[in-house]
């Protein structure tokens, strides 16, 4: 009987193995007979789920936003307050920061690659920056989108400040007090709506 294989299945695999690959020599250095070694298959099985490694990267961003988005969803268990949700949120990146720390230079690598409106008009980029936007709104129940895109730019600076400087800035201090200003920042929305 032949062996069924989840295609699907299979191919995330297969990105989520590419992470540390591309990680370890960076985006531009490796090629796509490396990363085929790496993972154990032929160049042919490789190009048969990618057709290139531009097409292998945006895969595996796509697929890393949505287990990165669905592991945050579940690390926030109970959490009912948004101070306790941005708490939350900070504290898995906190968790997982040398895995953030790479996505981070991975990308930076691979945008130093392509041409700047190549990237920005990218449609697997703007999906799951939308995307991300949009599960962060619902999981801290914020719909201003600017506070949103405050939050999120906080959260990525402290994770760059932190790869040059270390453990200068406490993730558990900037999340306090991003919560705190929020909360602050809202219930003053809400009085001056009612006046």
């Amino acid at each position: 009987m032949p062996k069924i294989v989840d295609h699907d299945q299979y191919r995330k695999e297969l990105l989520m193995k590419c992470f540390d690959l591309f990680a370890e020599k960076g985006y531009a250095s490796i090629t796509m007979r490396e990363i085929a070694k790496g993972l154990g298959v032929s160049t042919g099985t490789l190009y048969h789920y990618f057709p290139s490694k531009k097409d292998l990267f945006w895969q595996l961003f796509e697929e890393q936003t949505q287990q990165d988005n669905q592991a945050i969803a579940a690390a926030l268990g109970n959490a009912e307050t948004l101070e306790e949700r941005i708490e939350g949120i900070f504290a898995f990146h906190g968790k997982h920061e040398d895995y953030f720390h790479k996505q981070i230079l991975l990308a930076v690598d691979f945008y130093q690659q392509q041409e700047r409106e190549e990237v920005i008009n990218n449609e697997t980029l703007k999906q799951m920056c939308e995307e991300s936007r949009q599960f962060t709104a619902e999981l801290l129940g914020i719909k201003d989108p600017a506070l949103v895109n405050f939050g999120i730019c906080l959260l990525m600076g402290l994770l760059l400040l932190r790869l040059f400087e270390g453990e200068v800035v406490p993730f558990e201090q900037q999340a306090q007090l991003l919560g705190k200003m929020l909360t602050l920042y809202l219930e003053q929305q809400k009085i001056q709506e009612g006046t």
